[in-house]
Parts: structure tokens; C-alpha cells; sequence
């Protein structure tokens, strides 16, 4: 696959293009990527709104009826539901890996196993996120791409 890079001058509109004989699931991927770094949520803190990038979150996580963004150093409330992130967030590098929690697949740094068939997240915060059993076969069919 060849990649181009065009300059263009000020003013003009900036635009993507894609050449491929079919779509198939590696352009998807690529669209996905795209409109996922373009994407963004609403998140609160000290009672002040802040636009989150969508690739900037490690992981959104639910408790007690109350959903969190987490990104590098910083947490925000959300007021969406964790179903509503996962239907933003689906189909890119984000999985559901628990009832509770969604991670970006991209911002983990280590995967190792842990105790009654559960994964360990390690994440590039240093944070550690668990996978519940239910979703460990997610996680590797997602890893290894089927």
C-alpha cells in the first residue's frame, strides 16, 4: 500500500481520500481510525465543561449510576450512559471488558493473566483494569483479529 501526502494551501478544505479496489475491513478500520480521532465527548469536572478527544480516553468506566472518562492524569464525569459510549465507541479500538468498564484498546501496555480465568490490563497510566471471565474471549478474538 502506497500512502500520499499533499500539501495544500491555506484556505482550502482539508479532505481525506482513500484508493482501494474494494472496501473491505482493513479501509473500514482506517475510516474508523479517522472518524475516531476526529470524534469527541463532553466531560465534567469542578462543575466546568471540557470537549474530551475520543482517542485520548484510557478507559470509561460506570459506578454507582455515574459514568467516568479516564484519560493519562485526568478523570471527568460524564453524564452519558455506558451504553451510549459503547455504541460511540464501537468498532474501533475500544472493548467492553467488563459490566462496568470500557477500554481503549490502544492505551494498554500489558496483558497478563489473572486470578478464576480474569486479565489484567495494564495501561499506560499505570493503571491496572480487570477483564471479567465473560469478556477474556473478546479481548483475544479482538487481539488477534477475528
Amino acid at each position: 500500500m502506497e500512502i500520499k501526502i499533499k500539501n495544500i494551501n491555506p484556505g482550502e478544505k482539508e479532505y481525506i481520500e482513500i484508493g482501494c479496489l474494494r472496501v473491505d475491513e482493513r479501509v473500514n478500520e482506517i475510516v474508523r481510525f479517522i472518524k475516531l480521532k476526529h470524534g469527541s465527548v463532553e466531560g465534567y469536572r469542578d462543575e466546568k465543561q471540557y470537549r474530551i478527544a475520543l482517542s485520548d480516553i484510557l478507559y470509561v468506566e460506570a459506578v454507582d449510576d455515574r459514568c467516568f472518562i479516564y484519560l493519562t492524569e485526568e478523570c471527568y464525569e460524564s453524564r452519558k450512559r455506558l451504553y451510549e459510549f459503547e455504541s460511540i465507541l464501537m468498532g474501533g479500538n475500544y472493548l467492553r471488558i467488563s459490566k462496568s468498564t470500557i477500554v481503549n484498546l490502544m492505551k494498554i501496555e500489558q496483558i497478563r493473566p489473572a486470578l478464576n480465568g480474569r486479565f489484567l490490563c495494564h495501561l499506560v497510566n499505570g493503571e491496572d483494569v480487570i477483564v471479567s471471565r465473560k469478556y477474556v474471549p473478546d479481548l483475544k478474538a479482538k487481539l488477534t483479529g477475528n
